[in-house]
């Protein structure tokens, strides 16, 4: 993937965290998602006072882009409004393997950037028949 690939992708992560809605305490994340036939969707967290319902940004565009018909991604960048770099967490790992995810870019808010394949973040993961 291409520097400029990345850097757009990045950025519109970066502008997405700006929209999460962390009221209860969540951390504020930003998700951008690059769909195989190039189309990019963002996303942010969605906080709630419920532990079980808080949604993390990765989750969110994953969600979206499936709901408008795309089942194919590339690439997923994910940012949080912390210092150092933000790691998906189990529920998100279940997405990127569902939808097989190929490339993380994980960054931090300053655009500094690690391109991971998914078998780097997640290198055990079950396999399907």
């Amino acid at each position: 993937m291409n520097y400029d690939i990345i850097d757009t992708i990045v950025r519109t992560a970066i502008d997405a965290t700006r929209n999460a809605y962390v009221e209860h305490g969540s951390i504020a994340a930003g998700a951008c998602l690059l769909a195989s036939d190039g189309t990019l969707y963002s996303g942010c967290t969605i906080d709630s006072v419920v532990p079980e319902y808080k949604l993390p940004a990765e989750v969110v565009v994953m969600a979206k882009a499936v709901s408008e018909g795309k089942r194919e991604f590339d690439a997923i960048s994910v940012i949080a409004d912390i210092d150092g770099t933000y790691m998906p967490d189990e529920l998100s790992h279940k997405f990127l393997l569902e939808f097989n995810v190929q490339e993380i870019i994980l960054a931090d808010m300053k655009g500094n950037t690690k391109v991971m394949k998914l078998e780097e973040l997640i290198p055990y993961k079950a396999r399907r028949k």
